[in-house]
């Protein structure tokens, strides 16, 4: 029997004789062993476990990386290229330039700079400053770079120059974030100058969104005909109101443009546009009867004839400013009284009842163009000015819903004059970022 026990003693406590069962103790956990490097001193290790670092450490790459701007960058240590640019001298390593294209292949093959210790660049673009090359430079040392909003086009200049695509991209991101009335026009031209398609569509798509919703002189000024023509001849235009607004617009815009000296608010614009206008009428030294006929202006005609103005002459009041003016030219008026007249008269005979099949290449070349702001959520209720042939159409937001209604029988309306029983009507709607509703 005590042999038994002794064995059980044994088995539970681990040793022989009087060891004794240690269940009832509390076992200590092994301490991790800390790693050292081979041949280290083992007794200088701590006793404290340390644990090994998981992923690569940020703060010691920022740290690396601040080093080499500095040191290499900054300082030229070791440098073993000098690259002269606009009076500027820069102390460079090729190691470094070659992430750029164009130094890779001027310091490979048989060209005359790949053994050359100096060399000097030759500048075209007049965008291009000695900031500008100071921070392309600086971005091949460090993977951060800060691109102030007014030195976005002449570094996106020397980025295209020096066929940086990472460092274009970030520039073409950062003006895409800041695009405002004043930088607008700037941008766009730098898009098509350096063939960024992705930045001239978010300046366009801007101008579409804003320019009638947030006109300004200055923006005005800046906007090139080219520029405005495209613009107003697109169908993703969004128009305040109706077409007319587009011509009161673009009146505005010439008056700018041969006045770019004028100040003041946009109330004094308008009238001072109609004496301007009211001056060239009354100018007998031009042969000329119709202002956008006189050698002056003839330039800024496109962007008055991608005005869709037989919209604007459904209207009588319109009609009548568009003759007062003297601005667009018979010529371009008479086939539109035509054809408005005609269609009138088919509608009126029952011929017409409207598109029967959707076209939508002429949807969005020929429809009226027209909008509203909605400056909250809530109940609506409006109508367009102009002729729409006699009918009386009204529009109704409300719950997110639109309705077209008609309300001949329920509502007095000079215009309401037909009273054919149907009509056929094509739309689109499309609602912009600046209509915010919450729901």
């Amino acid at each position: 029997m005590g042999n038994i026990a002794a064995a059980f003693r044994e088995r539970l406590g681990g040793g022989g004789g009087g060891g004794g069962c240690e269940c009832g103790r509390k076992r200590k956990r092994p301490r991790p062993r800390r790693l050292r490097e081979p041949g280290g001193d083992p007794e200088s290790d701590s006793s404290e476990a340390e644990e090994e670092p998981r992923g690569p450490r940020r703060k010691r790459s920022r740290c690396t990386s601040v080093y080499i701007y500095k040191t290499l960058f900054l300082h030229g240590e070791n440098s073993d290229i000098k690259i002269t640019a606009l009076g500027q001298t820069w102390n460079l390593h090729k190691i470094y330039l070659c992430q750029s294209p164009y130094f890779g292949s001027m310091f490979s093959g048989s060209w005359k700079e790949s053994s050359a210790e100096e060399v000097t660049l030759q500048i075209p673009d007049a965008a291009i400053d000695v900031e500008a090359l100071q921070t392309a430079f600086g971005s091949l040392y460090r993977d951060d770079v800060l691109i102030q909003t007014e030195r976005a086009v002449p570094l996106l200049a020397v980025a295209s120059l020096l066929q940086l695509e990472g460092l274009m991209q970030r520039c073409v991101e950062a003006m895409q974030d800041c695009l405002s009335s004043r930088l607008v026009c700037r941008f766009h031209q730098a898009a098509l100058t350096y063939g960024q398609s992705a930045l001239a569509s978010s300046c366009l798509s801007w101008l579409h969104h804003n320019l009638m919703t947030q006109p300004s002189t200055e923006l005005l000024k800046e906007i090139s005909v080219d520029l405005m023509d495209l613009v107003v001849s697109s169908s993703e235009l969004f128009v305040m109101q109706v077409e007319m607004d587009i011509y009161s617009l673009l009146k505005k815009w010439l008056f700018l443009q041969v006045s770019p000296t004028w100040e003041g608010s946009l109330k004094e614009l308008a009238t001072d546009t109609d004496a301007w206008l009211k001056a060239q009428r009354e100018d007998g030294s031009s042969a000329a009867g119709w202002v956008l006929d006189r050698a002056c202006v003839r330039v800024y005609a496109q962007a008055f004839r991608s005005v869709r103005l037989q919209h604007v002459l459904n209207d009588l009041a319109s009609s009548g400013i568009v003759e007062r003016d003297r601005l667009v030219p018979h010529e371009w008026l008479m086939p539109l009284y035509r054809t408005q007249w005609l269609t009138m008269l088919r509608v009126e005979q029952d011929l017409d009842k409207g598109p029967v099949e959707l076209d939508l290449e002429a949807l969005e070349r020929q429809s009226l163009r027209c909008g509203r702001k909605l400056n909250k959520d809530g109940e609506y209720c409006w109508r367009w000015t102009g002729y729409s042939f006699g009918l009386d159409l009204l529009v109704s937001y409300s719950n997110r819903l639109f309705m077209f209604k008609r309300n001949t029988y329920t509502q007095q309306y000079s215009g309401a004059v037909s009273l054919a029983p149907t009509r056929s009507l094509c739309y689109r709607s499309r609602p912009l970022w600046c209509w915010t509703l919450s729901w």
